[in-house]
């Protein structure tokens, strides 16, 4: 990942440049992954009995 988009993934989650300091490149592309995960519509979702066979 270059600078520019991790600077432009920063801009999308709405963090500012004292929060940056506070997290690690890491957290922030987790963040990002979950924030583009969230719009996913999941074609099939677990049930309890696919836990409890797990």
């Amino acid at each position: 990942m270059t600078t520019p988009l991790f600077l432009l993934r920063c801009k999308q989650l709405g963090l500012s440049m004292q929060e940056l300091e506070l997290l690690t490149i890491g957290l922030i592309d987790d963040m990002f992954i979950e924030k583009e995960n969230d719009d996913f519509d999941y074609p099939l979702l677990a049930t309890q009995n696919d836990f409890n066979n797990f």
